[in-house]
């Protein structure tokens, strides 16, 4: 039985996580497309959930488990800045209503640090990991665990993060 290659032991967690971020962008378009306001709320608050939940899962399973493999410390420290200024924008437009001034520019910076974000981590981040020996397959699990949870949490389906209710994104 021939062993699979590091780069398809990973492809699990690295496709999950293109996956993710392909589907917060698409989110971001459909989001600058819109002028009405009620859609626009709609949309961010899929964004904000898809994103809490996505930043959770690096934060917590993800990075601790790739930091020590890759050798990069300084990508590592940037990844976690830039998901600290990921979750203070998040704060900041929980708290404005789309008709607030500034709000689309939020948005907009918002989607343009995700874009930032998601282009180092598909593009050093994980080709440096997917060369790692990682237990990728543990690491899938429980990511994929805590994704399920998380998506429960937030009222959302796991399959394809369709909301299961009228509210895509609850209070804390």
């Amino acid at each position: 039985m021939a062993t699979k290659t590091l780069k398809a032991q990973a492809a699990q967690i690295t496709d999950m996580l293109r996956k993710d971020h392909k589907k917060v962008k698409g989110l971001f378009k459909k989001f600058e497309k819109t002028d009405n306001a009620q859609e626009k709320q709609e949309i961010l608050d899929t964004i904000l959930t898809e994103l809490e939940i996505h930043a959770e899962l690096e934060e917590k399973i993800i990075y601790p488990a790739i930091r020590p493999k890759i050798n990069d410390e300084d990508l590592m420290d940037e990844a976690i800045e830039e998901h600290h200024v990921v979750h203070s924008v998040i704060g900041e437009l929980k708290k404005m209503k789309p008709a607030a001034e500034r709000y689309d520019a939020k948005v907009t910076v918002l989607g343009e640090l995700c874009k930032h974000h998601i282009k180092e981590e598909e593009e050093e981040m994980l080709p440096k990991a997917e060369k790692r020996d990682i237990n990728w397959d543990r690491l899938y699990e429980q990511v994929m665990k805590r994704k399920d949870q998380l998506m429960e949490k937030a009222g959302l389906s796991s399959n394809n993060g369709s909301p299961t209710n009228s509210k895509a994104r609850k209070k804390k």
